[in-house]
């Protein structure tokens, strides 16, 4: 009888629903709740500055330890370039029958290693910055996007070395160079798309990264990058489905408008029909359709 006497009068636990009602009464929201999507892009471009500050610390940064420094940014392509020349071009004979190889291997060589870069560096934007990621707040898609920047800053260092090479192999400098421009904006947007993609599955799968090298290699084979799809396309052996799907395969559109733009023997037949339409889908479809993705896991990065 005393026991039941002394018994405190329990406080009935508020439901779920008054609590939220009492936190948006006081203006009370979730610990890194996912913004609207405009509200979304508004903050993203709100820290424009910081994204390409970040991106110019990384590239800085990059080759810090190395006697050679920032002369690595263009020594790597070159060399890779060198490599796939002697296996390719000497050894397997692809140089055969296509005018300017080397200019063309170069350039197929600079432009795949952007996409390549992005896509690497996009899958461990999430994963490999967790301290940072949970230390601070900000909208997550600044890191893969500037990853990607820094990638196509590297980009731009190699571009002066193209630009030698181009000259020293007879190719003149003409207005198509102008080209390079837009196709590389249609470049950036397709690579910052996919690396969104890949930030958010290496964020909760960060093995995936394991994987990548293997899947990038494949895709370089099949690209273009080290032959000439049009002069494959010619055999009639080959099915027709494959032959539109190698023309139109991402990574070899955005090569073959570089090599258009740039060399003066690689012509617009050469190119699939409607190309600058093919990319201009490509980059749409992955730049929005990758953002959009991204964003949709917002609240769950650097959880767990």
């Amino acid at each position: 009888m005393s026991t039941l006497l002394h018994t405190p009068p329990q406080t009935p636990t508020p439901a779920p629903a008054d609590l939220a009602a009492l936190a948006a009464r006081h203006g009370l929201s979730v610990s890194g709740a996912r913004p609207s999507l405009p509200e979304y892009i508004r903050q993203l471009w709100a820290r424009r500055h910081f994204i390409t500050a970040f991106a110019t610390a990384k590239l800085t940064a990059q080759y810090s330890q190395a006697k050679l420094g920032q002369v690595w940014q263009v020594m790597t392509p070159l060399l890779n370039a060198a490599v796939y020349y002697f296996i390719f071009g000497v050894l397997l004979g692809t140089k055969h029958g296509v005018p300017d190889y080397i200019p063309f291997l170069v350039t197929g060589v600079f432009v795949w290693t952007f996409t390549q870069s992005s896509i690497m560096a996009g899958t461990r934007a999430i994963s490999g910055n967790l301290g940072l990621v949970r230390a601070l707040h900000f909208p997550r898609a600044a890191l893969p996007i500037s990853f990607c920047l820094q990638q196509l800053q590297q980009l731009m260092f190699s571009m002066g070395a193209l630009v030698v090479i181009l000259l020293c192999f007879g190719v003149p400098v003409s207005a198509s160079w102008l080209l390079a421009l837009p196709a590389l904006f249609l470049q950036f947007t397709f690579n910052a798309g996919i690396s969104m993609v890949m930030a958010r599955m290496g964020a909760k799968t960060p093995d995936i990264a394991q994987l990548m090298p293997f899947v990038l290699r494949t895709w370089m084979y099949v690209s273009g990058v080290m032959w000439s799809i049009d002069k494959l396309a010619q055999k009639d052996s080959l099915p027709h489905v494959v032959k539109v799907a190698l023309a139109t395969n991402p990574a070899a559109v955005y090569i073959d408008l570089m090599r258009f733009a740039l060399i003066d023997s690689f012509h617009a037949n050469q190119l699939p029909a409607h190309v600058w339409a093919i990319a201009a889908g490509w980059a749409l479809l992955a730049g929005v359709g990758g953002f959009i993705y991204f964003w949709k896991a917002e609240e769950t990065y650097g959880r767990g």
